[in-house]
């Protein structure tokens, strides 16, 4: 049986260095889910280890395979020292629980909410599910599982959030990109939704 965690731990160091840090959260009926941190510069990321253990599964399937099904975990990045990101450790570990927890399966173009700020003082309670493969490149596993993606997550403000549901998540993200919104910094104001 391979230890996709191992593997997992692997790709990240091998793109993103050696882990400055590392947190452990265990919820009831679920398997451990750790957060590493990473400082890259003025940027800290952190990054999911052990969500992709088992694959993510169809709540409306009849039975849940072992083997095929999505695998992923979630990387965050904001800008260090601006506020205290650290808190984010539990909020992170909640949502690469929820696959397990609430059998959701989390892909590009998803929303996760939160329900609270994700640290401090920030003006984010739930993010954006971004397209994987380019901080950490896919790793793929051997046949027949299906390979891990590294999804990045976007912070939104809830109005961002409710314009997101609306619109979806490619008129969020063009709107980021038209007004140059530095999605990194951990207080930024949300982004001008005005036609």
């Amino acid at each position: 049986m391979v230890d996709v965690s191992q593997l997992v731990e692997t790709r990240l160091r091998t793109a993103l260095g050696e882990p400055e840090a590392r947190a452990a959260v265990t919820f009831l009926g679920t398997e451990r889910i750790e957060v590493l941190r990473f400082l890259d510069g003025d940027v800290v990321r952190y990054a999911t280890l052990g969500m992709s253990a088992a694959p993510m599964t169809d709540p409306a399937a009849a039975l849940a395979d072992p083997d095929r099904g999505p695998r992923a975990e979630l990387l965050l990045s904001v800008r260090a020292g601006a506020a205290d990101t650290d808190k984010v450790l539990r909020p992170l570990a909640v949502l690469a629980a929820s696959p397990q927890v609430e059998g959701v399966v989390v892909a590009p173009g998803a929303s996760l909410d939160i329900g609270e700020p994700l640290w401090p003082q920030a003006p984010f309670t739930s993010v954006l599910v971004a397209e994987g493969g380019g901080l950490v490149p896919d790793l793929e596993l051997d046949p027949p599982l299906d390979p891990v993606r590294f999804l990045p997550l976007l912070p939104m403000t809830p109005h961002e959030a409710a314009w997101k549901r609306v619109r979806g998540a490619g008129a969020l993200e063009e709107r980021w990109l038209a007004h140059g919104t530095d999605l990194r910094d951990p207080l930024r104001a949300g982004v001008p939704l005005e036609p």
